[in-house]
């Protein structure tokens, strides 16, 4: 599938020219060189004028038998008819690929939109687009080339960076501070208040959540994703972290650089996260707890404590991986122990059996 471009007709180049955007070594079919190629496709659905790859070795056999017009691989495969770009890194040049291929959308306008209600105080740099039925409270600050969109609310004394992209129906409540280059998709909440409650006179009262929340530079947040203001202090989540869809972030969190947070994590209040850590999906982390940098938590589990820098744990309650496989295995047999526990005790039965008759 071809992406259109600003004027409605397919952006297509010749398999020389990607080559050359890509920094690529074209072999293969010099004749094919010229051909045009219009998109990226997977293996088995990429057409004749489709670009595809080869991301790790698994896939290499199924290339001989796809339609597409040219691939991109790490080393040259053999048996293979059609052109490849040899290149150095397959994910780098498929997200350049994309980025080539990527939809033409029509241009934001600059400037605020006139259903927006702009509050006292309120600092836009050059460039910002704040779009359709926006409510931006008294005294915050936008930095250059920055797009609210639609129905976004941005709250009192909160700073916006550079270069930020708040997508449709985010809230962002007061005194937050996000850096530059901040993605977050719609409907998305930040700063909004924590779930921390103490019994008074026996009954759950809300403790007062007066801190605020941190986003540093080139923090990716994905959509319906909540991060809880601080009770005092901030809630931080450091630069160049990327967070999926439905992620809840509990108050006085800190998160670490650089760190990837699957869909469906809980990071309850006032865990740390070091640097480079990942949490897969539906992971799940007690509060008051230490996740050591570049620890990589497997899908689904639930850690109770801290963990080390560097480990590697699966399972509920979080284990080291190798131990937590162990567990599995143990568990898969099961039903062969008890059919084994069945038959040894209806052994057992007939021996007691035969022992009574002789007394």
């Amino acid at each position: 599938m071809m992406a259109p471009s600003d004027s409605g007709t397919p952006t297509t180049v010749t398999i020389r020219a990607l080559a050359q955007r890509l920094g690529a070594t074209l072999i293969g079919d010099s004749a094919r060189s010229e051909s045009r190629v219009g998109g990226i496709q997977p293996i088995d659905a990429a057409g004749e004028n489709d670009v595809t790859f080869v991301a790790d070795a698994k896939h290499q056999v199924a290339v001989a038998n796809s339609r597409a017009a040219v691939v991109i691989v790490a080393t040259p495969l053999e048996d293979v008819a059609m052109p490849q770009l040899v290149v150095k890194d397959v994910n780098a040049a498929l997200i350049e690929t994309l980025r080539l291929f990527a939809p033409r959308l029509k241009p934001i306008a600059e400037g605020v939109d006139p259903s927006a209600r702009i509050g006292t105080g309120v600092q836009l740099a050059a460039g910002v687009s704040v779009g359709p039925f926006v409510v931006i409270a008294d005294n915050v600050r936008i930095g250059a080339n920055t797009l609210i969109a639609a129905g976004c609310k941005i709250g009192q004394d909160t700073t916006i960076g550079s270069d930020c992209r708040l997508e449709a129906n985010v809230v962002v409540h007061h005194h937050c501070a996000l850096g530059h280059h901040v993605v977050i998709q719609a409907n998305s909440t930040i700063g909004s208040v924590g779930f921390g409650y103490a019994l008074v006179d026996g009954a759950p009262t809300l403790i007062p959540h007066n801190g605020g929340v941190i986003l540093e530079d080139f923090v990716e947040i994905g959509a319906n994703c909540c991060v809880d203001r601080a009770k005092f202090g901030n809630t931080i989540i450091g630069a160049g972290t990327k967070i999926d869809n439905l992620v809840q972030i509990a108050h006085n969190v800190v998160i670490g650089k650089c760190c990837l947070i699957a869909a469906q994590v809980g990071v309850a209040g006032s865990s740390r996260l070091g640097d480079g850590v990942v949490l897969a999906g539906q992971v799940g982390l007690a509060d008051n707890i230490e996740i050591g940098a570049r620890a990589l938590i497997g899908a689904q589990a639930g850690v109770m404590g801290n963990v080390e820098p560097g480990a590697r744990l699966a399972w509920t309650p979080a284990l080291n991986v190798k131990e937590a496989a162990r567990v599995v295995a143990h568990i898969l047999r099961l039903p062969k122990l008890a059919q084994e526990i069945k038959r040894l005790t209806a052994r057992v039965d007939r021996l007691e059996a035969s022992e009574n008759d002789k007394e």
